[in-house]
């Protein structure tokens, strides 16, 4: 798929193994068949789910957008003096609204650069990319759709000469120990020496604080946990009852992680037409639908440390919520 406006481009490729339509969902029957049972994340984001996280990140209580944009304006300049141009590779981009922070810093050097994309929702992609083009007058995009660890395994050589992998938003938060020692293997395995890479966690803090960003008043977090179950229907052919479940988001100060749930509250059986998948759900039982890990800079120091990354610098907020880290490979 390729857009071309004068000389610049915008260009959306999907990543093998990868359609707007297709998914075998062997995933959905291996988390629902499995006690605990548990969804991937990955099925949070249709176009209302897109649509809903955006609305997430502007709510009073989720402090974690708003506090890494506050970080990210003071350091967008400094970061760009730091790598000098380069190719911008983002993990999991959405509309890419904080990232145009840096995008805007870059621009002001005044060269041809790209920006790479990765998102597994196809229309956002798009959508943002053509957005994005109208923009920055140097900017060549190349999207990709997909998931992080397709995307590592895909991507090409850079064009530039030295490339920064972004990955905002504390999204490694939703990865556990072992997913993320396997993505940063895959990192290491595609930066070269003196490359970067920019990392955003959400560093730990009172229960109550954490508890209230995934509780929110207008209960837009519910809807976007619950909307899991009509994309899922859409896809699987399935008949999920929305009205049966329950948003449930807990802190598990043990693990220092967010454990957000859907809780049922009758007995009842759903079916899947294209999995040929019946699950009978008791009352009360849960489906986990993603963590959010809070993380310690120091143990977070030592684990880049661990995958050759160093850090060069690191930016917080006044409160310490939050911690945006640039680090350069060996």
């Amino acid at each position: 798929m390729l857009f071309t406006n004068q000389e610049r481009k915008v260009e959306i490729q999907y990543l093998p193994n990868v359609s707007p339509i297709v998914d075998n969902g062997e995933d959905v029957v291996r988390g629902l068949t499995t006690i605990p049972k548990s969804l991937p994340p990955k099925y949070f984001y249709d176009r209302l789910g897109s649509q809903l996280f955006e609305q997430i990140c502007d709510l009073p209580e989720y402090y974690p957008t708003r506090t890494e944009m506050a970080i990210l304006n003071q350091s967008a300049t400094e970061i760009t003096n730091i790598t000098g141009i380069c190719e911008l590779v983002e993990l999991g981009s959405g509309s890419s609204s904080k990232t145009r922070l840096l995008l805007s810093a870059y621009e002001k050097l005044g060269q041809p650069w790209q920006y790479v994309p990765i998102d597994v929702s196809s229309e956002i992609l798009q959508q943002t990319a053509l957005q994005l083009q109208g923009e920055y007058e140097n900017l060549s995009i190349l999207g990709l759709v997909g998931t992080y660890e397709q995307a590592l395994l895909h991507l090409p050589p850079s064009s530039l000469s030295s490339r920064m992998i972004i990955f905002l938003g504390s999204s490694l938060g939703n990865f556990t120990q072992e997913e993320c020692d396997r993505l940063f293997n895959e990192v290491r395995d595609i930066l070269q020496p003196k490359d970067y890479f920019l990392l955003g966690i959400d560093l730990q803090k009172p229960k109550n604080i954490i508890e209230l960003a995934y509780n929110d008043s207008q209960n837009i977090t519910a809807d976007f946990n619950l909307n899991m179950l009509s994309h899922l229907n859409w896809r699987f052919e399935g008949n999920f009852n929305p009205d049966l479940w329950q948003h449930q988001a807990i802190y598990n100060e043990k693990l220092a992680q967010i454990e957000m749930y859907l809780k049922c509250q009758e007995a009842h059986q759903v079916f899947f037409k294209k999995l040929d998948l019946k699950i009978n759900f008791s009352n009360y039982d849960t489906i986990l639908t993603e963590i959010s890990r809070k993380f310690n800079l120091t143990s977070m120091e030592n684990f880049l440390q661990s995958h050759e990354l160093n850090i060069v610098k690191y930016w917080t907020d006044p409160q310490q919520y939050f911690a945006l880290i640039l680090t350069q490979m060996q």
